[in-house]
């Protein structure tokens, strides 16, 4: 069993870390492949220190962008040879034991299309910060959207592992701007049919930086992601029917709740990102003459203001 594991680069800070935890798993059936975003920072120097025969290097001559990042996903994607695929963080980091806890999962059950494990979330300095929450060995797409609409999964995109086939007959990673709930769809899309299966041990660890896109504040972007995603949810609703009891009451429950889970992803995506100190007042007014466009009232707009308030008294206590 071969694993394709894929690191879209761009920023060189944390980039060692990140390629050294690979290039020391305890399972060495892998290709890394880095494919580097044509990034203005000095990415090569970087690579050239390791001196690895599963290493595959490339260059984009045009820079996909934070707003197209998916297209480089795919790229990374269109690289791999192996069976099963990972995508990496620039800045995050794998234990040694990442690709064997893997492996021994997927022997134990071959005929998923994705695989997560639970995982620590790190600090700059590479200390854990918390857990991610645990989950159940097996679970449905729709328990787990649920359970993701209500805040009770963190998730990202390398605590995944997909089936390479299903990534290649899926068109590869859902393109949304930004990846802004990319890797939620694609992971819905993996679980369709038989679901997804976990792992309780916490072998990948994300790093909570500043510098992350995650934390940039395209909140245009955003909210047109947001749209997009919205779009993805009511064809879910209406073309995936579940047949058991319990997949049907969490059908239910989606269908009751997506409205009002956009509505406050739209709000807290204009509080924490659209609305900042220094450009305050003309960041409320810009929302407020777009309001309708973001598909939001006069009510909502405040309760934002309300919020990013909130958020700067919070930073200065």
């Amino acid at each position: 069993m071969k694993f394709s594991v894929a690191i879209p680069a761009y920023k060189k800070k944390f980039l060692y870390s990140c390629i050294d935890s690979i290039i020391k798993q305890d399972y060495s059936d892998f290709e890394l492949i880095i494919v580097n975003d044509n990034s203005p920072e000095d990415l090569e120097t970087i690579i050239k220190l390791f001196d690895d025969h599963r290493i595959k290097y490339f260059k984009n001559e045009k820079n996909c962008g934070a707003k197209n990042v998916v297209d480089n996903w795919n790229i990374c994607l269109s690289y791999a040879s192996g069976d099963y695929f990972i995508l990496m963080g620039d800045d995050d980091e794998m234990t040694t034991d990442y690709l064997s806890t893997f492996f021994n999962l997927i022997k134990s059950y071959p005929d998923q299309n994705v695989y997560h494990c639970r995982s620590f979330i790190i600090d700059d300095k590479s200390e854990v910060k918390r857990l991610s929450p645990s989950w159940p060995e097996w679970e449905s797409v729709y328990e787990n959207i649920w359970h993701r609409m209500n805040n009770l999964r963190e998730q990202f995109i390398s605590d995944f592992v997909y089936k390479k086939k299903f990534l290649d007959d899926n068109n590869g990673f859902y393109k949304l701007p930004l990846a802004w709930a990319s890797d939620d769809i694609t992971s819905f899309q993996a679980a369709g049919k038989s679901g997804i299966i976990h792992t309780q041990k916490p072998v990948f660890c994300y790093r909570e930086s500043d510098i992350s896109i995650s934390n940039s504040e395209s909140a245009d972007l955003k909210l047109q992601a947001i749209d997009e995603e919205e779009k993805w949810y009511k064809n879910f609703i209406e073309s995936s029917i579940p047949i058991n009891k319990i997949d049907t009451y969490f059908y239910d429950c989606i269908k009751k709740e997506q409205s009002n889970f956009f509505l406050t992803k739209r709000i807290e995506t204009i509080a924490y990102n659209g609305i900042r100190e220094k450009k305050f007042f003309r960041d409320c007014i810009y929302f407020f003459q777009k309001r309708k466009l973001f598909k939001l009232n006069l009510q909502h707009i405040v309760y934002a203001i309300i919020l990013a308030v909130k958020k700067s008294r919070s930073k200065t206590v």
